[in-house]
């Protein structure tokens, strides 16, 4: 019971505006699995969780899982799974989102899209089918979308804007209640094959503006660390990945300054390679 009451302070706190709109709920330490959308050179399947322009930069047919226990509370356990196609058309991925407990859950399933339109231009989109359960009250859906484009400036720089949930995405029969929009400016600085860091500035509605910044650097092949901080709850992450082969697996942690450690575990398995 104490737990369950904990949750729902933990809630609560993070969500100020609960009923309008809905905030979007994302693992804390999200810009960790995302960090790559903005690079040339370090994108993987998680990319387009931050921006699915970066889908069209995937090298690899992949999969993954991304698994986060936040604050040490089972009740606000986070996973998602991700996997993506390679194809001459463009590349497709679907990625499926859950938190909560058997009171209180989110998910969502969503179906993205990302290609090339050269060697300066990628865009993306996906469409999400998301619902809200809460014990004794039932069910409620809604329908959304994203959409994102990366703009490559030079070799290494590059820059773009991801947009999600800008109209509808409306709950329940009188529609009252909507997932918040979410508005993001990306940069990305490839400094190397080894060293890669980037920046998003993000405005939800409702919300103060959120600023993530990040770096990776791979100390050889099989191994390669990242952190960065996200400034609206000065929270830090951080984590290393281990490579074997076509499996990947990093263990990660983020630090709210008032709540406190939330673990994390991400799984990466790549099929074949795409080639040129």
């Amino acid at each position: 019971m104490v737990r369950k009451i904990t949750a729902a302070f933990v809630l609560l706190f993070l969500s100020p505006v609960l009923l309008f709109p809905q905030i979007l709920r994302r693992p804390l330490a999200a810009p960790y699995a995302g960090l790559g959308a903005y690079s040339l050179n370090h994108a993987d399947v998680f990319s387009f969780t931050a921006n699915q322009a970066s889908l069209a930069q995937v090298k690899n047919t992949a999969a993954g899982v991304y698994a986060e226990r936040r604050f040490f509370l089972s009740e606000l356990n986070d996973y998602t799974a991700v996997t993506c196609l390679l194809t001459k058309s463009g590349n497709f991925a679907v990625q499926v989102h859950h938190t909560g407990s058997a009171d209180y859950s989110e998910s969502q399933f969503g179906l993205a899209y990302g290609r090339s339109l050269g060697k300066k231009a990628d865009i993306g989109t996906q469409f999400n089918y998301n619902t809200t359960r809460i014990s004794g009250y039932g069910n409620a859906s809604a329908i959304s979308f994203e959409l994102g484009t990366i703009l490559h400036l030079t070799e290494r720089l590059h820059a773009g804007v991801h947009v999600s949930n800008p109209v509808g995405g409306k709950f329940g029969k009188t529609r009252s209640e909507k997932l918040s929009s979410v508005f993001v400016a990306g940069f990305g600085f490839d400094a190397s094959e080894k060293f890669f860091t980037g920046f998003e500035i993000e405005k939800e509605e409702g919300q103060p503006v959120n600023v993530h910044a990040g770096l990776q650097y791979k100390f050889m092949p099989h191994l390669l660390a990242r952190t960065g901080i996200s400034s609206a709850t000065s929270s830090v992450w951080a984590g290393l990945g281990f490579t074997f082969k076509s499996f990947r697996v990093d263990i990660s942690s983020s630090y709210h300054p008032q709540l406190g450690i939330s673990p994390g575990l991400l799984f990466l398995f790549n099929f074949n390679k795409r080639e040129n």
